[in-house]
């Protein structure tokens, strides 16, 4: 059965570039993200870990851990890296699974045979500190994701994991965001002193709390 929003992430252990990974202690109590690569040594996974590895630091300030995968063996894991570094300009700086048996691509239904019956697609899971899965994204093993939308959802998971709002359409950290309708106007004042517009009884709009 596919995993769903709010599932526990499965827990496994596998050999990575970084060595053995025991999943959830590896996240530890932070968040992850684990993406799936159908294959080693192909044109867009190499573009999509290098832009990853550029972007660590952006990863790390929201405490994330973030963690690749592909089907192939680890020797092949090791080979690819110097090709990433030389053409994306930067180098594989977070693990990378290896996953030649399926375990984990079984585990998080990443092969999804009418696409194709051994590779994995491009699946996302952003994985919060209760282990819990907050966001799964499906990609076509043609189109390279764009990870600054993931920093974007990321950004709003943690800021409504914290606080009782919505984030609106193409929201983006330090934008206004929305009071959640079950919070009532009394005790939104409490947790809003910056008051809110109120464009509706449901939609109302207050600045980024933690801004």
């Amino acid at each position: 059965m596919a995993l769903r929003l709010g599932d526990i992430a499965p827990d496994f252990t596998a050999d990575s570039t970084e060595g053995t990974i025991s999943f959830h202690e590896y996240l530890g109590d932070g968040w992850g993200v684990l993406f799936s690569h159908p294959k080693d040594f192909t044109p867009v996974c190499t573009t999509e870990l290098g832009r990853v590895a550029a972007l660590k630091p952006e990863f790390d300030k929201r405490n994330v851990k973030v963690v690749g995968l592909s089907v192939d063996p680890i020797a092949d894991h090791h080979a690819w890296k110097g090709d990433i570094e030389e053409t994306q300009g930067t180098a594989l700086n977070f693990p990378l699974l290896a996953d030649s048996d399926r375990t984990v691509s079984d585990l998080y239904d990443m092969i999804h045979p009418n696409a194709n019956d051994t590779l994995t697609v491009r699946s996302v899971f952003v994985i919060g500190p209760d282990k819990k899965v907050k966001l799964i994204i499906t990609y076509p093993a043609s189109t390279g994701r764009n990870f600054d939308e993931i920093l974007r959802v990321i950004d709003s998971l943690q800021l409504t994991a914290n606080y009782s709002v919505a984030t609106p359409v193409d929201w983006k950290d330090g934008q206004d965001v929305i009071i959640v309708p079950a919070l009532s106007d009394e005790d939104a004042k409490g947790k809003f002193p910056k008051g809110w517009k109120a464009l509706k009884p449901y939609l109302r709009i207050t600045p980024q709390p933690n801004k």
